[in-house]
C-alpha cells in the first residue's frame, strides 16, 4: 500500500491494487480512540441517571479527573491545573465534598494545609471508565502478539511521558519545602 496526497478530510489516499482508498492519519486514529473511550464512559454515566446515581455535572467530572491525576493536591494546586482562581476552585471543591466524592485531609507536614482525597464514591465512579480500558486491554492481548503489545506499550509510554509536556503533572504540584 502506497501513501499519496491528503484527501478532502485531511486523510491520506493509498493505492491498493489500482484502487484509491482513504487511510486515516495517526492523529485521526488517536482522536477516534479517545472519542470511543469517552463515549463509552458517557454511556455508562447516562445509564445511571435512570437509577439517580449520576450526580456529577460535566465540570465536576472534569474536576475529579484533575484531582485524581494530581494525586492528593491542595486547593491551590487544583486551581493551577484547572486554570481558575482559588475561590472558584474552593467553590468546586466544596460541591464535590457535599456530594461525597472527595474529602479534605489535613497535611502531616503543614497542619494549616489540606489535601483533596477522592473517596470510595469517586473510585466507584472512576471505575466506569477504567473498566472499559481493561476490556480493551484483554481484547488486545487476544488479538496481538506479545512483542506487538510490548512495542505499543513502549510507544504509548513515550507519548504520555515525553510528547505531552503540557500535561506534566509535576508542574502543577508545589515542590515540598
Amino acid at each position: 500500500m502506497r501513501r499519496g496526497a491528503a484527501g478532502p478530510e485531511g486523510n491520506d489516499k493509498a493505492d491498493c491494487g489500482g484502487e484509491q482508498i482513504e487511510v486515516m492519519k495517526f492523529s485521526d486514529v488517536i482522536v477516534e480512540l479517545y472519542n470511543k473511550f469517552r463515549i463509552y464512559f458517557y454511556m455508562q454515566v447516562f445509564s445511571r441517571f435512570e437509577k439517580r446515581e449520576a450526580t456529577l455535572t460535566t465540570v465536576e467530572s472534569y474536576s475529579m479527573e484533575c484531582i485524581r491525576a494530581l494525586g492528593e493536591p491542595t486547593v491551590q494546586e487544583f486551581a493551577g491545573m484547572m486554570g481558575i482562581s482559588a475561590p472558584n476552585a474552593a467553590y468546586k471543591v466544596n460541591a464535590l465534598i457535599q456530594k461525597g466524592y472527595i474529602e479534605k485531609v489535613r497535611s502531616e507536614s503543614d497542619r494549616r494545609e489540606y489535601h483533596l482525597r477522592p473517596t470510595r464514591r469517586f473510585w466507584e465512579y472512576y471505575e466506569l471508565s477504567s473498566s472499559y480500558a481493561k476490556i480493551v486491554e484483554r481484547r488486545c492481548r487476544e488479538r496481538f502478539a506479545p512483542e506487538e503489545l510490548e512495542k505499543l506499550e513502549e510507544m504509548l509510554t513515550i507519548i504520555t511521558e515525553e510528547l505531552m509536556p503540557e500535561l506534566e503533572i509535576k508542574r502543577f504540584l508545589r515542590s515540598p519545602d
